[in-house]
């Protein structure tokens, strides 16, 4: 019997040691990246970039899967079901922290069954106008609203994204009532914006930058604590005259629950990496965006506080949970 129990935990150990050493050793084969959303979008170009960078750096292939539908739930339910051996990973943005608040039931626990790893690539929210609207400032637009609540309009990608719920934070930090008008995703969103469909647009900046800096469309502001570098002269939402809209956008990558702590470190460090290089910089800097990492405590941390924000938004929000 003692001999017995000698070998199951001799076995137990080894097994412990092999299953420690394979993690330190990883990546040793192609890692996937799933982004939940169609190609072309803010989250799948800062990933595809990141992805890059990591095979750069570990001289293993990383590659991204587009894998879109039901607000991102879909694709992310294929990592929570995929191994968690660290070779199938999720992307995601703030949109994650809002699907609780979106639908009455997810397809996997929104708070355990991925971890956050390390978020990555900050992007101010900002506020376009169409180049030719009547709304040369913040204000302006602001004291139509206030005016005649509900009169003024703004495009989004559906209700329930993040667009969405960002702009009824924006009216309730002005003090404001604005109309949602929803389209069949954001580049439909962005056309009615540029058309005069609807009056304004708010989205990451690395998606309306393009329009801006071609001439179609005006930043009137950005969130964030100070001003953009590409564009000194738009003024932040608290310049503006809006003290409590500092929203944030992120991309963040996720493991599958159970994925080895060894893994989570060593990718955690291999972003940090990337994201002190001086190619990722520009590159963050180049689609109006902040380079800079958190790490898993703190990606987990801003998870937590931006899920119980999007809570209380949406419980003034006219939107009715799917």
């Amino acid at each position: 019997m003692h001999k017995t129990l000698i070998r199951i935990a001799v076995a137990a150990a080894w097994l412990t040691s092999a299953v420690v050493a394979q993690a330190q050793a990883w990546p040793t084969k192609p890692v996937k990246i799933v982004v939940p959303y169609p190609p072309g979008g803010a989250v799948d170009v800062v990933t595809r970039k990141m992805a890059a960078k990591l095979q750069e750096q570990t001289g293993q292939t990383f590659y991204v899967e587009n894998k879109a539908g039901a607000t991102g739930t879909i694709g992310l339910a294929t990592v929570v079901q995929a191994p968690a051996d660290g070779y199938t990973l999720a992307a995601n943005d703030t949109t994650y922290a809002l699907l609780p608040h979106i639908f009455k039931k997810l397809p996997f626990d929104h708070q355990k069954d991925l971890l956050p790893v390390s978020a990555f690539v900050f992007a101010p929210m900002g506020l376009v106008v169409k180049a030719d609207s009547r709304f040369k400032t913040l204000g302006d637009l602001l004291a139509a609203a206030k005016a005649k609540p509900g009169d003024i309009t703004y495009g989004t990608g559906g209700a329930g994204s993040a667009p969405h719920f960002a702009s009824e934070a924006l009216g309730i930090a002005a003090g404001a009532r604005f109309l949602h008008v929803p389209f069949k995703g954001a580049g439909e969103a962005t056309m009615g914006m540029l058309s005069g469909t609807v009056d304004f647009q708010l989205a990451s900046t690395p998606g309306v930058m393009g329009n801006v800096k071609g001439g179609k469309a005006r930043l009137l502001a950005v969130s964030g604590e100070r001003r953009l570098s590409a564009l000194p002269e738009v003024p932040t939402f608290a310049e503006a005259g809006v003290k409590n809209f500092g929203l944030i956008n992120f991309t963040g990558l996720f493991a599958p629950k159970g994925t080895p702590q060894a893994v989570v470190d060593r990718l955690q460090k291999e972003v940090a990496t990337a994201m002190a290089s001086a190619d990722m910089k520009a590159f963050a800097e180049g689609i109006a965006a902040e380079p800079g990492t958190w790490d898993a405590a703190a990606f987990a941390k801003e998870l937590s506080e931006r899920t119980a924000f999007w809570g209380r938004i949406a419980a003034n929000t006219a939107f009715e949970r799917e």
